[in-house]
């Protein structure tokens, strides 16, 4: 969320012929910055880049001072990046399939880490979860390192981490890769098949990066906001650095990114309901 907008926004800001002043405002599950942006003015010159939990918020935070589909204007996403099933080696399993029998033959006695309530990492297990038809313990932690270091001395069972992060676990024989959580394979991983592949359907979670303005924000700024940061992505140079952060290609229109916003709000709403999550 921060090392992707500023490697593109240091390329996009030469593009656009001015300075990109990133402001990283934390807090409230994203509604701080969000607030902020949503009540800035129209003109193209305050942008918000959130992830896929900005379609979280209505279902997480009902109070939260804007409506996360009314106030927004989507302009183009930045990328995707999977997130990966990590397990410790030495439990044994061969497949995602190995993981959910274990499960099922012993009711809620698998424990699954995030990096915290209705992240990205919590949802894709979820998802998993209700899908495998699996009881487990949720052990949320405040970040990432937390829960790899607990997964690899097998206090937890498995996480759903950032592909970026787990990718040097994984290389290194501290953890195994049992998934991905995107429809397609990971380019980083092509031998790690994909939830969908080891027959859990609707198990997918898509973690993405976007820009977004305020709604009012003229067409017109949004478009040229979108083909300059479209041209931008498409520089050579750039695809490199973000392979590297395991940040794949996401091609959508504004239209198309606002019909994905509203999507995915009312498919996480079920998964909250179903998992009972609060905040």
């Amino acid at each position: 969320m921060d090392i992707i907008p500023r490697t593109i926004f240091e390329l996009l800001a030469r593009e656009l012929g001015q300075s990109i002043i990133v402001e990283n405002r934390t807090g409230g599950g994203g509604t701080i910055g969000a607030t902020a942006a949503a009540k800035a003015d129209p003109d193209g010159h305050t942008i918000l880049v959130n992830s896929s939990a900005h379609t979280v918020i209505p279902s997480l935070f009902p109070n939260a001072s804007y409506d996360t589909a009314r106030d927004f204007s989507g302009v183009i996403p930045l990328g995707r990046l999977p997130n990966v099933l990590v397990v410790d080696p030495s439990k044994g399993y061969k497949s995602l399939r190995d993981l959910v029998v274990v499960a099922k033959a012993k009711p809620g006695s698998i424990t699954y880490a995030s990096a915290g309530m209705g992240s990205a990492t919590h949802f894709s297990a979820e998802r998993l979860r209700l899908s495998a038809g699996i009881e487990g313990v949720h052990v949320p932690f405040r970040g990432a390192p937390e829960a790899y270091t607990e997964v690899m001395t097998g206090r937890v069972d498995f996480f759903f981490g950032a592909l970026t992060s787990a990718l040097p676990f994984i290389r290194d024989g501290k953890l195994q890769a049992l998934a991905v959580s995107t429809p397609e394979r990971a380019s980083a991983l092509p031998d790690v098949p994909t939830t969908l592949e080891a027959g859990f359907a609707d198990s997918d979670y898509t973690f993405w990066v976007a820009i977004f303005v305020p709604a009012k924000t003229p067409s017109a700024i949004v478009e040229k906001l979108h083909q300059q940061t479209r041209k931008t992505l498409q520089d050579g140079g750039l695809q490199e650095k973000l392979t590297t952060l395991a940040c794949e290609p996401m091609v959508m229109s504004p239209a198309e990114l606002d019909a994905l916003v509203k999507k995915e709000i009312a498919a996480n709403a079920l998964v909250v309901k179903a998992a009972n999550m609060k905040v």
